[in-house]
């Protein structure tokens, strides 16, 4: 297995990422230690397993970096922090799902949604979760993530408003929703303020979007927020989702509107806004098509561009640090390919301290959301049909989102702007599972041609060796210490792997 910290930069060290391309993966009983920095990011993010779509079984929990003390936040300190993991699930565990990929067949409707690991409702009480406990009149910021396999929700809580405040490590321009759509993937931060009657308790609700939505009614999950002084319980419909099963836009508005706060301090004293995205000319442009899965060989893929990756046996980090030939090329094309798809570990040359344009066009039928390690990404514009030079004029060159998990509309593209100046091997990939597991993703090789210490730390003394180095691994002592070693300024907090299980994990930048 491997952890992965979705959104954390891991900078100067994708050593510590905990993907195939950089990473031997930890053989059963072994034990790891990860050891990063996390200092220059905020914000609110997760972890889970990365391997074999073992997200899909749990294991994931929230990943808390918060403002160092002499940073202020952009709002007044909230009462509590409450963290809200929401998801689509399968009564089918994740061999039994990769069983159904690899036969060709599709995984089918989710059986339900669990909301901090509860679930699915079924219209009584067995499987809701515990009710969250709240103070009358007190402001709350609840985190909200979407750890599903690959399901859109729309996440809503009775008769409150969610004042949005911070999406995967940026602050955002403060704006009030009923309810927001949250894709595979994603986080959000909201202030959300008890000022209810407290004669009854109220609904949370995740349900699905961008599907059928009667057939796909069961796709729902719910908890209850329940006020200390609540004289009663929650009762009646839930509150409805979105009314827009023919508008096609109301969900994409709502995402466009999601703009960063320029005027917010980060993990840096100084304004988000003083890193000028729009005016820096870009170097390198890829166009990142995806299409309906394919028949590659007799088998089921998924692809990008028509290339569906294949992990290498010997990661692609290690392969650089010990000149090992063949392993992957270095090819990936800036346009998507004219012939039939092929399978290849074909690996985006990137250039360091260059400024990448990315266009994601999903032509499939389904939400799409991909993700790119090692970076936040700018998103400048979305729309619906095929992208062109001329969208280029749609872009918002002041104020778009910096995130790391990025939506794509069926039938649309969106743009990203990147900056590359985060040395080592990066994967860009699906956060749908399914399409993941598939073959949808690559990744993006950043070298600086001057070797030194200074853009990347050196290979970890506990690196793992398999593939083509497989003879250089050393048994371990399995009795030795376990876990994840975070670094931050004044901070070190050391977690064992083997109990990370749906926990919430929060530090100090």
């Amino acid at each position: 297995m491997f952890v992965i910290r979705s959104g954390i930069q891991q900078r100067r060290s994708s050593w510590q990422d905990g993907l195939p391309g950089t990473n031997c993966p930890i053989p059963p009983k072994w034990n790891w230690t990860y050891q990063f920095q996390v200092k220059d990011q905020v914000g609110s993010f997760f972890y889970f397993p990365s391997l074999n779509m073992q997200r899909s079984s749990g294991g994931f929990g929230s990943f808390i970096i918060n403002n160092r003390a002499v940073i202020p936040i952009p709002f007044d300190t909230p009462h509590g922090d409450i963290v809200i993991t929401i998801g689509d699930w399968y009564k089918r565990n994740h061999t039994a799902l990769r069983r159904a990929l690899d036969a060709g067949r599709d995984l089918g409707m989710p059986d339900g949604v669990l909301i901090n690991g509860k679930g699915p409702y079924q219209y009584n009480t067995t499987y809701v979760p515990d009710a969250l406990l709240l103070v009358t009149g007190k402001t709350y910021r609840v985190r909200v993530h979407n750890v599903g396999v690959s399901t859109s929700l729309n996440f809503r809580i009775q008769n409150h408003n969610m004042l949005l405040a911070e999406s995967e490590g940026s602050y955002t321009v403060q704006q009030n929703y009923t309810s927001l759509d949250i894709h595979v993937g994603q986080s959000y931060s909201f202030l959300v303020t008890m000022d209810q009657n407290a004669s009854s308790d109220y609904y949370i609700v995740a349900s699905a979007r961008m599907v059928n939505d009667t057939t796909w009614r069961r796709v729902t999950g719910v908890g209850i927020l329940h006020y200390t002084n609540s004289k009663g319980k929650a009762s009646g419909p839930l509150p409805a989702a979105p009314q827009d099963e023919f508008d096609k836009t109301f969900s994409m508005n709502q995402a466009r509107s999601i703009r960063w706060n320029v005027s917010a301090s980060g993990a840096r004293p100084n304004p988000q806004g003083s890193f000028r995205y729009g005016s820096i000319n870009v170097t390198e442009v890829y166009v990142l098509k995806n299409k309906p899965p394919v028949q590659i060989n007799g088998k089921k893929r998924a692809t990008l561009s028509g290339i569906s990756f294949i992990n290498p046996a010997t990661p692609i980090r290690l392969a650089d640090q010990f000149k090992v030939k063949g392993v992957y090329k270095l090819d990936f094309p800036n346009n998507p390919l004219t012939g039939p798809p092929k399978l290849e570990t074909s690996v985006i040359n990137g250039t360091y301290r260059g400024f990448m344009e990315v266009i994601l066009q999903n032509n499939e039928t389904r939400m799409q959301s991909y993700h790119l390690s090692g970076y936040a990404v700018f998103v400048v514009g979305m729309d619906y049909g095929e992208w062109s030079d001329n969208s280029r004029g749609t872009y918002n060159k002041w104020d778009g989102i910096a995130r790391t998990t990025v939506q794509v509309y069926p039938g649309a593209w969106t743009a990203i702007l990147v900056s590359l100046d985060n040395v080592g091997v990066w994967n860009l990939r699906s956060e749908n599972l399914d399409s993941w597991y598939l073959g949808q993703e690559t990744y993006v090789r950043v070298v600086n041609p001057e070797e030194t210490n200074k853009t990347e730390f050196p290979i970890p003394d506990n690196a793992l060796f398999c593939g083509a180095l497989g003879k250089m691994q050393k048994p371990q002592d399995i009795s030795s210490a376990a876990g994840l070693l975070f670094k931050g300024s004044n901070f070190s907090l050391l977690i064992t792997l083997l109990y990370l299980v749906s926990a919430a994990i929060s530090i100090f930048s």
